[in-house]
């Protein structure tokens, strides 16, 4: 389980650009098995640029112009900062990013740029004149609408950096890190394979470079920013599929909007539902499930071979034992398909005893159809001992906050002997798969969903700390904010990562408490009762209501001061608003679980009167007209009785009572009539986030 944050973050606006084709750099051959990228069209390689006269400076272009130049023109390269203050890209601030064309990553930067000389190869100054030749330029010819389309979706993302700088450290551990990127390249083209789009990487126009970016950055070709997820013409590709896509079930499955629940009603269903199988056709017709391991044995073979090799690797290094022992472990996963072994290696790695965070595998089923498949990723990470500080703090209480939210259940749930860790604090090196979204991150996680480890409450949690953190990100923050809230409320906001990392610590303890996704009610867990998409809402909606509650709870046992509290408070509506305005369903009509449960906090805050519409006031901004205040003495008895109706649907397994909450706050109806608040509300901030691009996460990964 995990919680994305949705920052409302923006990015100077994508001329429409870009036409022809950008030159390809020369990088060394790639590993048998990931010779072509897992994400880039094979499209993508071109011949070798020629040489380009060094210009005298490179000042042509503007930082926000250079890295939205770079995404039309499907470049892996981002200008970092102008750290000298002289509007000129000099070699130390270029970026290289990972993932756009496959092969060892190393290679790859090298070819754009000499690090040890400080100088620029040829080939990128060939490219930046290209770039610089992009401005103004417009697309037109018979694919004009489609590609126009694609540059309106790629708008609507702002390329986000995160760098990890590894240039101190060892021979060995350099090695380590240049084999899991290979891991992750071979994840993402499992992870396609699931979600159906890995052939159509073919099919991607050669003379398109946005579309080549597009399909990278969203892992398929379909388009998923708010204004054009629902445009039909926008892809990728020419000829867009339509309907459902995935690659876990027959396509003639795909086209029956209730196949999931036949599945669910099988008489094989314990086979044709199991988290690691895909579900295939026998010869005489009947639905089958396929191990994982016969699947994608093409990459699950090779990934195996390599977590082994990274085992060797970091072997020497005594304080790394329990990482080797997890690569070990998940190296077996990937020829047996039995996670179990893995998950217990994995949940006894943390802050203690290794300077590494790595979870390579299936785990969230958010984004398939049924919600019912593990999907394959890869979360790489640097621990952040700063953990250190909320686990001394909350541990001691895990089993009070679980008799506390055991208490507000109330029967049949009952509390329950809990022993889960709490959240370690980790910097992302690189997120590949599942994890790596089109739009923002996963700012906390639980782990494993399944098996021993996740029924006996013994899971793994993390919090992602490098997220957001950028100056860019955090002043249109506060910009978009600004658009929302009146000046009262505004003056409680704080661009202070600490609140929303406490409510993300809080939610993530909370996935391990109270009636979870394997508690049983009827001897059934919560899929088989709500059924996997309003399971996957609620479980994320318990979570989060337990974040607001519990801040409350802290503060009353004066382990955080009312002010912490007031502040959590109002960054969690900030992190609502984003969510909502993402939308409530995909274009398939598949429900979006964290905008549905933020679409439900806010309507029930307004009904309390905790949040307030004042359609008569000026924003904060001192421009928009209406806004939003927050009355934070009301907050903690309003999260108290949403905790309490939450955690009691979850823990009776009262399916209708969550349908009728869904119904009230996220599709606005109320007595079989419209909700003219809750659309006015989901309306305005629709429009006032969505002026901003959000931020799409791209890596870079210094080795010298």
């Amino acid at each position: 389980m995990r919680r994305p944050l949705a920052a409302l973050v923006p990015l100077p606006a994508l001329a429409l650009a870009a036409c022809g084709t950008p030159p390809e750099a020369t990088v060394a051959p790639a590993p048998p098995m990931a010779s072509a990228s897992a994400s880039a069209p094979p499209s993508a390689s071109v011949a070798t640029a020629p040489p380009a006269a060094p210009p005298q400076k490179l000042d042509t272009l503007k930082r926000a112009d250079f890295n939205r130049l770079a995404g039309a023109l499907f470049l892996p390269l981002y200008w970092t900062a102008d750290t000298n203050k002289n509007d000129t890209l000099d070699p130390p601030e270029l970026a290289v990013l990972w993932g756009f064309r496959g092969g060892p990553y190393a290679a790859e930067d090298a070819a754009w740029v000499d690090r040890d000389k400080g100088q620029f190869s040829s080939t990128f100054l060939f490219s930046y004149a290209k770039m610089v030749e992009a401005q103004g330029a417009k697309i037109d010819g018979p694919d004009a609408a489609r590609r126009n389309l694609v540059l309106s979706e790629l708008r609507q993302g702002r390329p986000t950096l995160v760098e990890t700088d590894l240039r101190a450290f060892t021979p060995g551990e350099k090695r380590f890190v240049e084999i899991i990127l290979e891991v992750a390249e071979l994840t993402e083209r499992i992870f396609q394979k699931q979600k159906g789009t890995w052939d159509m990487r073919l099919r991607v126009p050669k003379g398109s470079p946005e579309s080549q970016t597009l399909f990278f950055r969203n892992q398929g070709p379909r388009c998923e920013a708010p204004l054009t997820q629902n445009e039909a013409a926008c892809s990728a590709i020419p000829d867009a599929p339509k309907g459902r896509i995935s690659g876990l079930y027959p396509l003639d499955m795909l086209s029956d909007a209730k196949f999931c629940d036949a599945l669910s009603g099988h008489a094989d269903k314990k086979t044709l539902t199991d988290p690691f199988t895909v579900v295939r056709r026998s010869p005489e017709g009947k639905p089958i499930g396929v191990p994982y391991t016969t699947a994608y044995a093409d990459e699950m073979k090779p990934i195996a071979g390599l977590l082994a090799k990274a085992a060797e690797v970091i072997a020497p290094d005594p304080k790394e034992k329990a990482l080797e022992k997890y690569l070990l472990a998940a190296s077996k996963a990937f020829t047996d398909n039995d996670w179990a072994p893995a998950d217990e290696a994995w949940t006894k790695m943390g802050v203690d005893n290794s300077r590494w965070y790595l979870r390579v595998g299936p785990d969230e089923t958010y984004e398939e159809p049924c919600n019912t498949k593990a999907l394959f990723h890869v979360s790489f990470a640097l621990i952040n001992q700063k953990s250190l500080k909320w686990q001394k703090k909350l541990d001691p209480l895990k089993i009070e906050m679980e008799k506390e939210l055991a208490g507000l259940a109330g029967p049949p749930y009952t509390a329950r002997n809990v022993s889960f860790k709490l959240p370690d604090f980790i910097d992302i090196v690189v997120n590949a798969g599942d994890s790596r979204s089109p739009f923002g991150g996963t700012i906390g996680q639980s782990l494993p969903n399944f098996g021993a480890v996740a029924n006996e409450g013994r899971g793994r949690t993390v919090a992602m700390t490098n997220f957001y953190t950028d100056p860019d990100s955090m002043a249109a923050l506060r910009e978009t904010t600004e658009s929302l809230f009146c000046k009262v409320t505004m003056a409680t906001y704080t661009t202070d990562p600490e609140p929303q990392l406490m409510s993300t610590v809080l939610h993530e303890a909370a996935h391990n408490l109270g009636p979870a996704h394997q508690y049983k009610v009827a001897g059934k867990i919560d899929r088989e009762v709500f059924g996997g998409p309003l399971a996957s809402t609620f479980e994320e909606l318990k979570a989060q209501t337990a974040a607001l509650y519990l801040t409350d709870w802290l503060a009353g046992r004066k382990e955080i001061t009312k002010e912490d509290a007031d502040r959590a408070h109002v960054r969690d509506v900030v992190w609502s608003f984003g969510h909502i305005s993402r939308g409530m369903y995909t274009e398939t009509h598949a429900p979006k679980s964290y905008s549905h449960l933020a679409a439900i906090q806010l309507g029930h805050l307004m009904k309390e009167g905790v949040v307030t519409w004042n359609g008569g006031e000026t924003a904060a901004n001192g421009k928009d007209q209406g806004c939003f205040t927050v009355d934070l003495a009301k907050f903690a008895g309003a999260a108290r009785s949403l905790m309490k109706e939450v955690a009691g649907i979850k823990g009776r397994g009262d399916k209708k009572a969550a349908e009728a909450l869904v119904k009230r706050y996220v599709d606005c109806e109320a007595d079989g009539k419209p909700h003219e608040a809750c659309q006015k509300a989901q309306k305005v901030i629709t429009e006032r986030v969505l002026r901003q691009p959000k931020p799409s996460f791209f890596y870079s990964i210094r080795f010298k």
